[in-house]
């Protein structure tokens, strides 16, 4: 089993932390692991994205070019990587702010309106847990309760009321997918 996955975005949207807890909660599965991020100069607003590739064997490269997963959170991003997701493959888009849909028919789309389910659970800021709730659902590659562990041992203990609304968000996006 080799899944590939690509996080992708804008700078400020927390898409590298997305795919470094998602690494880590394979790690902590006890998977191998390839975590490759990429970024532009400037760091908040400009473009962000990463790699992770995730398997039971050793991982020969972390590059992607036909990923099984890419998750979408801007407009761009989505120009970007809708042709490189391998067919039957799913992109996970933040609805809140993307109104365009992938032109594919040979794909699933996800559509999860990130921002106003983060604001509705009064975690504004978490949208990208949200989202990473609705794909830890949708693909079940890891397990939630794993997910959540990781993100606390990332997270440690000093922020601990971040935590909670972190997990309340991951709940909030795990639950909109029924």
């Amino acid at each position: 089993m080799m899944v590939k996955t690509i996080f992708s975005g804008f700078g400020g949207q927390g898409v590298l932390m997305m795919g470094y807890s998602f690494a880590h909660s394979a790690m902590s599965a006890g998977l191998q692991v390839s975590y490759l991020p990429s970024y532009g100069a400037e760091m908040r607003g400009g473009t962000a994205n990463c790699t992770v590739a995730i398997s039971e064997d050793e991982i020969a490269s972390p590059i992607s070019s036909e990923p099984d997963f890419v998750v979408v959170m801007n407009t761009p991003s989505l120009y970007s990587f809708q042709n490189r997701v391998a067919s039957r493959g799913v992109i996970f888009l933040n609805a809140s702010i993307i109104e365009a849909r992938p032109t594919r028919q040979d794909i699933i789309v996800c559509a999860i309106p990130c921002g106003e389910i983060a604001e509705k659970e009064d975690t504004p800021r978490s949208a990208n847990i949200v989202m990473m709730g609705a794909f830890i659902k949708q693909t079940g590659v890891i397990a939630a309760d794993v997910y959540l562990k990781s993100l606390e041992i990332i997270m440690g203990k000093k922020k601990k009321s971040l935590l909670e609304s972190n997990r309340k968000a991951f709940a909030a996006g795990y639950e909109f997918l029924k």
